[in-house]
């Protein structure tokens, strides 16, 4: 075992304490008087400082140490918990994480906090602030798990090799080993407690197995036999100095253990019991509390860690596969072999299956990008000198992790708006009859094949007036067109390039740069945001995103020769509209869509395909939407409903209107997946 190999989990482990951390200082900060929280802090931090002088980061534990001494101090009530020092505390996790990330990205962890420190000093000045050792005495003292000496059972080539070794001047321990409950990274500390024995001795034989550490295929307990000439007590203390280790017992054996050990009474011939041998202990001994790692009561995991390259990987194949399974669809229907047909239906079914199980490998729930910004909203309420509350709903809504790696951006984006711009000052709060301490709400939820975000502020609202102003002075719209907008098209126009209302730059938000960043990425997500407010009650932004951007489903037409996909989340129905029906308004083909003006958009002339066919008297027509807008998309034929994979064009034609990638069907033809939104003005 090399500790290389545990890098990659300290990491993650790591991120989830600190992330902890967080969540439970800002709940401190309402319960300043409640200790249950503290000690939760506490924990997460011992666990972090452990792990980090394991690894051999010692900068990272130095640091996790000081703020432990603090944390100490508060829950044993020699220091109150203020804003100020939380303040302190945050800076200290701020820095934590910051190392941690380092790390991640090949670094080694290491980080200026001389300040930080000094401040945690201050706070400690005047105190009488345990000791390092008497922290983990602490620690050490709350742990209620009996340490109970196992006696292992020895086969003849062992105790051969024992007697051998009382001949030639060495004794024999038994050294049993606890871990701290709240213990990560359990083999590392074996590999440790390894590595110190093997320098002292022999190990011989341990219980569990190797095989079952390295697995970590046991509780907190463990044995192990060690051939040494060295002293009990020296073996004893070389362990204890492994991080993490919480009680350590040496027993040496002697003749009349061995001898003890072949009695009749103590002789396991029947097969059941042969088989717990081997797997560490008889079923009487696996009984005791301290020491439960048969295989039968080993703890079972019910969750692994995948590098998510894998699943990327696993993601290509399958893509694979989807392209194969439609080219034998086609040829399933082509030769019409009952046989072939049913074989192919049946794989069409599996593959299905299979589908729906990667793709919710693939699903991450919104709280990994949700859980970053309580503690963000805190820091920037105080920064702004407002009193403001983030209330998160539906944090367990499932989203792709290629959606969830780009949607954090833009949600940042648009807290940072809604508290510089939207929730208004106390003061003028309580002026207008509100309560002083505003409140955003962030909500996600599923509907459909859609995920939907919402984050909903009860601030001064958005003033359409100015937006207008604006908007005609920056010449995002003219006065004409202006006069024709709806109120929801007007808050749009906030999201605009280079649309701001700031009277002045911020560091929060406003830099001239506005909300068109969002609406980019959004977009480019294949979702759509869109906005509705009340002057002086407040704003709401939503959302709308894909499950997932990998495999989707689509209506398949057909332009002369050429095949185009769009996408059925845009589309609302397909028509077939007469000649006749086509009116013009503006220097614009539409159509009386259900009482609505739909402009035609004729595919042929978006994509340029070369035209043979006369003017029909009857259109195939999508009716797609992008919001509150909608269009009519103008095909020669409809082909059918199909899953297929969306395939990037790749970096030399990301920038081919309207067209946002491809895809191969069951026949070995491309198809050209249509981006409606770009098509939508």
């Amino acid at each position: 075992m090399e500790l290389s190999q545990y890098l990659e989990v300290f990491i993650e482990e790591s991120k989830e304490n600190l992330q902890t951390c967080n969540e439970q200082l800002l709940e401190l900060e309402k319960k300043p008087e409640d200790l249950a929280i503290v000690n939760e802090i506490f924990r997460s931090a011992h666990t972090l400082k452990g792990m980090s002088a394991t690894m051999g980061f010692e900068d990272l534990a130095n640091l996790t140490h000081k703020m432990e001494n603090v944390l100490d101090a508060i829950r044993n009530e020699k220091i109150k918990v203020t804003p100020e020092i939380l303040d302190i505390v945050f800076k200290s996790v701020d820095d934590l994480e910051a190392m941690v990330f380092s790390i991640a990205d090949g670094g080694d962890g290491k980080r200026d906090v001389t300040e930080v420190v000094a401040m945690l000093q201050a706070i400690e000045k005047g105190e009488t602030i345990p000791s390092s050792h008497a922290l983990n005495e602490v620690a050490a003292a709350a742990a209620t798990t009996d340490i109970e000496l196992l006696s292992m059972q020895y086969e003849a080539f062992e105790q051969t090799v024992i007697q051998e070794s009382y001949e030639q001047g060495f004794r024999c321990f038994e050294i049993s080993v606890t871990l701290r409950e709240d213990c990560l990274l359990k083999a590392a500390r074996v590999y440790m407690v390894f590595e110190v024995l093997g320098k002292m001795g022999e190990v011989i034989k341990s219980l569990p197995t190797v095989d079952q550490l390295e697995e970590e295929q046991f509780d907190h307990s463990f044995v192990i036999a060690v051939v040494s000439k060295e002293e009990a007590i020296d073996l004893e203390n070389h362990v204890r100095k492994v991080s993490e280790v919480e009680e350590v017992t040496v027993l040496e054996l002697t003749a009349e253990h061995l001898q003890n050990q072949n009695k009749p009474e103590d002789s396991i011939t029947e097969p059941a019991k042969k088989v717990q041998v081997e797997k560490g202990r008889s079923e009487d001994q696996a009984n005791k509390p301290a020491g439960n790692v048969s295989k039968q009561s080993a703890p079972s995991s019910k969750t692994i860690r995948v590098n998510i390259e894998r699943l990327d990987v696993l993601m290509n194949l399958f893509e694979e596969l989807v392209i194969d399974r439609g080219r034998l669809e086609q040829i399933s229907r082509d030769l019409n072999n009952p046989e072939l047909n049913e074989t192919v239906e049946r794989m069409t079914r599996i593959s299905g299956d299979l589908q729906n199980i990667i793709l919710n490998m693939r699903m991450v729930p919104v709280e990994t990008v949700f859980n970053r910004f309580p503690r963000m909203v805190r820091q920037l309420a105080r920064d702004l000198n407002k009193k403001i509350e983030l209330e998160i709903i539906g944090a367990e809504t499932e989203l792709d992790r290629t959606v969830i790696d780009e949607i954090g951006d833009p949600l940042v984006h648009l807290i940072r708006n809604a508290l510089d711009h939207g929730i208004e000052n106390p003061e003028v709060r309580v002026k207008n009859g509100k309560s002083e301490q505003g409140t955003v709400k962030l909500k996600a939820y599923h509907s459909g094949n859609h995920v939907f975000i919402e984050l909903e502020d009860d601030g001064a609202g958005i003033n359409k007036e100015r937006v207008l102003e604006k908007a005609i002075q920056k010449g995002i719209v003219s006065e004409e067109t202006a006069k024709t907008l709806s109120d929801r098209q007007i808050y749009e126009l906030i999201l605009a390039s280079g649309f701001s209302t700031a009277e002045q730059i911020s560091d929060i938000s406003g830099r001239g740069v506005g909300l068109d960043v969002v609406k980019a990425t959004i977009e480019s997500l294949g979702g759509s945001i869109t906005i509705d407010s009340t002057v002086g009650q407040g704003s709401l932004f939503s959302i709308q995103l894909p499950l997932t951007l990998s495999i989707i489903s689509v209506m398949l037409t057909e332009i002369e020769n050429e095949k185009y996909a769009i996408p059925l989340s845009s589309i609302i129905e397909t028509a077939i509209v007469k000649k006749e029906e086509i009116m013009k308004a503006h220097n614009q083909r539409v159509i009386d869509f259900r009482g609505k003006v739909v402009p035609l958009l004729f595919l042929e002339d978006v994509f340029e395909v070369p035209k043979h066919s006369k003017e029909e008297e009857l259109y195939s027509v999508v009716i797609v939407r992008k919001g509150e807008k909608m269009a009519g998309l103008v095909v020669d034929s409809f082909i059918g409903q199909q899953e297929v994979v969306l395939k990037s064009l790749g970096n030399y034609l990301n920038e081919v209107f309207a067209i946002s990638g491809a895809t191969i069907l069951g026949d070995g033809q491309v198809a050209l997946i249509v981006d409606c939104n770009a098509l939508i003005k």
